[in-house]
């Protein structure tokens, strides 16, 4: 019982594949290893997994439809995907545009084509994003609302993910699972996060920027919670619906969202420092706020998060000095 994880390098699909060979299960990783962020922080993820012996590592382009036959090749025993590469962030999606087509859609495919291919397959689990919701004015979001308004690139990229995997478990009757991450935070975290941005800006005493003036709310979900989410997802596929497709998808957030302002008094109570704040309006693409309505994930899957921001930042910012001696 192989399971293979894209992304591996992120900071998503490392926590998973870390989580899976902890707990002794085989996994192919698969990444590109692109500089979107520090390629080092990348790489020194890719080295705590190779640590593993049950470990294999593909630096390939998902994108590549060669990759099909050449994982079928080599792994015929994968049963479960669990695909998490894709190229984050919805401001970057105004700047560069083709990647999220190539990285978001076209590599999609491809692991979808990899799903129909494998004998043993037994679920195919993706990272979709709370950014489908659009500016939705319902809160809490529920998978029940209408996402048919995606306001950036990247948001619409990853609703296109949701249909293709419908339509795929459709045709060739493969289970599918699309989860909708609520901005997730952490040790190893994305450097263009908001916690990475402002922990760093603090404490090299540079301003931080604020979008909105401040009137910002996040339903900031911790890694731990994330992985437990995906871990469960991934050994439930869902049963048939009314037209017995085994396609669906489950918010995995917090379901406490915190104003922005609140989340950064903490990081300036955790580092005893101040921040010297630029507000700026709100940005193209953007939502003033999130909160994920989790009624299905607890029903199906017993998804529970259990840290909130006051322990979870704190944490992170043990990581982030530690590993960067700040």
């Amino acid at each position: 019982m192989v399971k293979l994880v894209t992304g591996v390098a992120g900071f998503i699909g490392f926590s998973v594949a870390r989580s899976l060979l902890e707990d002794g299960e085989p996994v192919v990783g698969i990444d590109i290893v692109n500089d979107y962020y520090d390629v080092t922080l990348k790489e020194t993820r890719l080295r705590m997994l190779e640590a593993y012996p049950g470990f294999t590592l593909y630096r390939r382009d998902l994108a590549d439809s060669g990759l099909v036959g050449f994982i079928t090749e080599r792994h015929p025993d994968v049963t479960e995907i669990i695909h998490l590469a894709a190229q984050a962030g919805v401001r970057y999606s105004l700047i560069n545009p083709y990647a999220y087509v190539q990285s978001n859609i076209q590599a999609h495919l491809v692991m979808l084509e990899l799903a129909r291919a494998l004998p043993g397959l037994r679920n195919f689990v993706y990272a979709s994003s709370s950014s489908v919701y659009g500016g939705n004015k319902v809160s809490p979001f529920s998978v029940e609302h209408p996402v048919t308004r995606p306001i950036s690139l990247y948001a619409a990229t990853k609703r296109s993910d949701e249909l293709m995997s419908y339509t795929y478990s459709h045709l060739f009757k493969f289970p599918a699972i699309g989860l909708r991450f609520f901005t997730v935070y952490g040790p190893w975290g994305r450097p263009d996060m908001a916690a990475f941005l402002f922990t760093d800006a603090i404490l090299a005493g540079r301003p931080i920027e604020v979008f909105n003036n401040g009137e910002m709310w996040r339903d900031f979900t911790y890694i731990d919670d994330i992985v437990a989410g995906i871990h469960a997802a991934h050994l439930r596929p869902p049963p048939p619906d009314a037209d017995g497709v085994r396609h669906t998808v489950y918010n995995l957030g917090n379901h406490r969202p915190e104003k922005l302002m609140d989340m950064i008094g903490i990081i300036e109570q955790t580092l005893g420092r101040k921040a010297e704040i630029n507000f700026r309006p709100m940005q193209p693409g953007d939502v003033s706020s999130s909160c994920a309505d989790i009624e299905t994930s607890r029903r199906d899957l017993g998804f529970e998060p259990r840290t909130n921001i006051s322990d979870g930042l704190p944490r992170f910012i043990a990581w982030f000095r530690d590993y960067y001696q700040r």
